[in-house]
């Protein structure tokens, strides 16, 4: 309904009420009825039941799950062996209490932010002034706003009062907007246009209204954003597409290897039931089941240290996704400025311009006085002791420094009364004001436009200096307001008020502009030696987002600024190929946002959007990751978000983004070290088999050494801290695979190597003869058995850094060092006390074994510690370089 094209009474009649007296009890109660109550759907949340299974779609964790069922079988087959169904069913619920307590723990501390709305408002019914709880709004209630008020509601200016409401949140508009009773023409009208309709969630800076309430809930402008929301579909992330290739991959190479050694052994003679145990021990040995819990604590690591840096991550998977994010999509007004404006430079008549407000001469001073005389804002100190600032940006800002200056406007105020106001208008654009002179007659102040304040005409060139003065503060994309003075002798009638506004003498100029958040461009040219790319997305106008682009170094020189309108009349298809050319998208809708992130999206990057209104929310869903802000941003925002950031502050986007690299570092290390081992165990049992040596390890070894030689210890790579130049490299393309930047070979290599001396333990245990004993194939399993868990707990030491192991402190992460310290004594424990190691089918073997074991369980480390050798010289030259452009 196009309720801005309506006069009052038609809306009056429409809606069922009366401007004086509003609603009566009754109707309350029978729209109520039809319309609900004034809040957002706040959506179904999921049950237990279909949390985990969301959670149990992971691939390798369907593996996991097939294995158990599998191993369960046989189990039950054979009366014993259900160790190790238990174990697999074990580490599955371990994955799902991690994934689904951290996810409940964000949503509770999101559920503690503060909501949108404000609690109460004030309406008109039954002919009494009343304070109701705004979810109890109904379509056609009167109600009542004022300077600091939250609009609860869609509503139709009734009566106005010099009304400023603040739009930001839903258009994206810095500036706030004077709003009338004015009958606008029967056209589709822009939200930020329609001048005679205020908009819930939004903030009444200037004035009061009373209103008709048009729309509640899920029907107002800001509701239908949020019905929106529900429309916007998020795929998978990065990471979460990267594991999955790795399982389908991991477990292709599991059923085919336990495949090949089922028929092998058939075709060798071996018992059915015996093969296929083996060969479901194979499928599982492949399988690392750990890979899972260990990434799952690698995102519930860094969400913690978001936490402490104040970043609350609504889904584990988002950690990750900020570290491979290589374009940041930020709002502007809020995120990268301070969302109030500010006092940037002044400049008096036959002065030059002051850009340094630290330092005021007397008569700036005197300037700044006169400022605050002109203005209506409301400066109030709440419970806690802080300064608020209530009313229009501009006077906010002049009173905000007019405090700085330790200036006190009571005085002001006591030694120059005002006795008089023409009030501000948009037709106008100033206002006067008239104070009682001490020294006798009245001051004349006109505060607004240069170009609407009628100045005495002086010489042409001091008129065209003081035009030239504006135009280069508008030019740097300041908001420029003029000051104008007069004395008079005597008050004229309220008639002839307005008479007074002529022949004003001109005293000055101030420049004001919604400055950058201190810490943005630190944070901006951060990601930028990161090689993330920060975007500019904004309501705003062109010329203020291009300067503050440039000052915040978004924009450069071969860079574009391009307007909504251009992006209308793009198609997609040339948007997605032009994307690159553009680092400012200015008067944009929430729309326009949208497509720009699948733009982004389509070139292969991983795009973060950040924002804080209600404007931004459809756009922060789609990205890869939505940032909301925790302190400025509407409930909407927050909802559609993946992280917020508690502090709303731009810089902690960049810290996240270095937390996400660690993760994904560390996960990167954990497939490196998991893979290595499983692919050994595969290797070594398809050659035993092949050769004839029968079982190299039993099921029951194999698990072990998952648990103790790989899993263990392996949790803790979950805690490595990252390489110091982590922030200095460019992102991981989405395309882009966890085995990258010639993992796949390095794994590969080392599988060959502990394969070799795991193989090399078995046969020496086997058929070499030690000291007085006999070789047999226990000592080779044992042999083989000890050598393949010391070889997958010594092999964590040299994935934790491509630097040299001699080059990173152990004390760095005490926990892995006592993990790996503890699993090896707990090897050697099974291998020396019979009564423990003939359960297992392990022997006690020879000293000269031990001498053994030690000496090729080193070579895969020692072989590592050269290749890093080499390939660390190899690549000096370009270290060098980074290391110097990081300082």
């Amino acid at each position: 309904m196009r309720w801005y094209e309506k006069n009052e009474n038609e809306v009056l009649e429409q809606l069922e009420s009366n401007m004086e007296t509003g609603l009566s009890s009754e109707k309350v109660k029978e729209k109520q009825s039809q319309h609900g109550k004034n809040e957002f759907s706040k959506g179904e949340k999921p049950s237990l039941i279909r949390t985990i299974l969301h959670h149990l779609k992971d691939v390798s964790t369907i593996v996991l799950i097939i294995a158990a069922i599998l191993s369960f079988l046989l189990a039950l087959k054979h009366g014993e062996g259900f160790i190790e169904p238990l174990v697999i069913s074990l580490i599955i619920v371990m994955n799902l209490t991690l994934a689904i307590t951290q996810e409940g723990k964000a949503e509770k501390a999101l559920e503690s932010l503060a909501d949108l709305n404000s609690p109460s408002c004030f309406v008109i019914r039954d002919g009494l002034r009343q304070e109701i709880d705004t979810a109890e709004l109904v379509p056609g209630d009167i109600i009542l706003v004022e300077t600091g008020s939250l609009i609860p509601a869609d509503a139709r200016v009734l009566e106005s009062n010099n009304l400023m409401v603040d739009e930001s949140s839903l258009t994206g508009e810095s500036e706030p907007l004077e709003k009338n009773m004015l009958v606008l023409p029967q056209n589709k009208i822009p939200i930020a246009e329609q001048s005679n309709m205020i908009f819930s969630g939004c903030l009444v800076t200037a004035g009061n209204a009373s209103a008709i309430v048009t729309e509640t809930g899920m029907n107002t402008e800001m509701g239908k954003i949020a019905g929106f929301l529900g429309n916007t579909v998020k795929g998978k992330t990065p990471l979460q597409q990267r594991l999955d290739r790795v399982g389908k991959n991991i477990s292709t190479v599991a059923v085919i290897s336990a495949v090949i050694l089922f028929f092998i052994g058939m075709r060798q003679g071996s018992d059915l039931w015996s093969m296929i145990m083996l060969a479901v021990t194979l499928a599982v040995a492949a399988v690392p089941e750990t890979l899972s819990l260990i990434v799952t604590l690698a995102l519930s690591h860094g969400v913690k240290n978001m936490v402490s840096k104040n970043a609350l991550i609504r889904k584990l998977p988002a950690v990750e996704t900020l570290g491979n994010t290589s374009v940041i999509c930020s709002d502007k007004t809020g995120t990268l400025t301070q969302n109030r404006m500010a006092v940037k430079r002044l400049c008096l008549n036959g002065g030059k311009p002051v850009k340094d407000i630290d330092e005021f001469s007397e008569d700036q001073t005197t300037f700044l006085k006169m400022l605050a005389s002109a203005s209506n804002a409301v400066v109030q100190t709440d419970e806690e002791g802080n300064t608020q600032y209530i009313g229009d940006a501009t006077e906010t800002a002049i009173m905000r420094l007019f405090n700085e200056k330790g200036l006190d406007k009571d005085a002001v105020e006591a030694e120059y009364p005002r006795v008089a106001e023409i009030p501000f208008s948009s037709e106008r654009k100033m206002m006067t004001v008239l104070l009682k002179d001490p020294k006798g007659g009245f001051i004349v102040l006109t505060k607004g436009a240069l170009d609407r304040i009628p100045f005495s005409r002086g010489n042409e060139e001091e008129i065209a200096n003081i035009h030239k003065l504006h135009d280069t503060f508008a030019g740097d994309a300041l908001r420029v307001i003029a000051l104008g003075i007069k004395r008079i002798d005597a008050l004229p009638g309220e008639e002839e008020l307005e008479s007074v506004e002529k022949d004003l003498t001109f005293v000055g100029i101030v420049g004001l502009i919604d400055p950058p958040r201190p810490e943005a461009a630190l944070a901006i040219q951060r990601a930028k030696r990161a090689g993330v790319r920060t975007i500019m997305i904004t309501g705003d106008h062109a010329a203020t987002a291009g300067a503050i682009a440039k000052e915040l170094d978004i924009l450069s020189e071969d860079q574009k600024v391009v307007t909504g309108a251009e992006l209308e009349e793009m198609t997609d298809e040339e948007l997605s190929a032009s994307i690159e050319d553009y680092s400012v998208y200015a008067r944009v809708a929430p729309s326009d946002k949208i497509r720009i992130v699948e733009a982004w999206q389509k070139k292969g990057e991983v795009v973060a959007m950040t924002g804080d209104g209600v404007n931004d929310a459809p756009a922060l869903k789609a990205a890869d990751v939505g940032v909301a802000m925790g302190k400025a941003g509407t409930e909407v925002a927050k909802s559609a978000s993946d992280m917020i950031l508690t502090d709303d502050n731009f810089a902690t986007i960049v810290e996240a983004v270095h937390e996400g690299r660690k993760v994904y570092s560390n996960i990167r290390k954990t497939i490196y070290f998991l893979l290595v081992c499983n692919l050994s165990e595969i290797a070594v049992m398809m050659f035993a088999q092949i050769v004839g040596w029968g079982v190299l390890v039993t099921p029951v070894m194999l698990l072990l050494i998952n648990v103790l030689g790989d899993g263990i210890p392996g949790l803790q790579l979950a805690k490595e801290d990252s390489a110091s130049l982590i922030m200095e490299s460019k992102p991981v393309k989405r395309t882009e695979s966890l085995f990258g930047g010639g993992l796949l070979n390095v794994i590969i290599q080392q599988t060959i190597i502990c394969s070799l001396v795991v193989l090399a333990a078995f046969y020496v245990g086997a058929y070499v003869p030690a000291g007085m004993g006999n070789p047999s194939p226990e000592a080779g399993q044992t042999l083989a058995f000890l050598v393949l868990g010391w070889t997958s707990i010594l092999h964590i030491f040299t994935v934790r850094s491509r630097e040299s192991i001699f080059k990173r402190s152990l004390l760095d992460n005490p926990l892995l060092v006592a993990s790996a310290a503890s699993m090896l004594l707990a090897l050697v424990v099974l291998c020396t006390v019979p009564a423990i190691g003939a359960h297992l089918g392990l022997t006690v073997i020879e000293r000269s074994h031990w001498f053994a074991a030690v000496g090729l369980s080193l070579i895969p480390t020692i072989t590592a510690e050269i290749r890093k050798f080499f390939d660390n010289r190899m690549d000096y030259n370009e270290y060098t370089e980074v290391e110097h452009s990081a300082r």
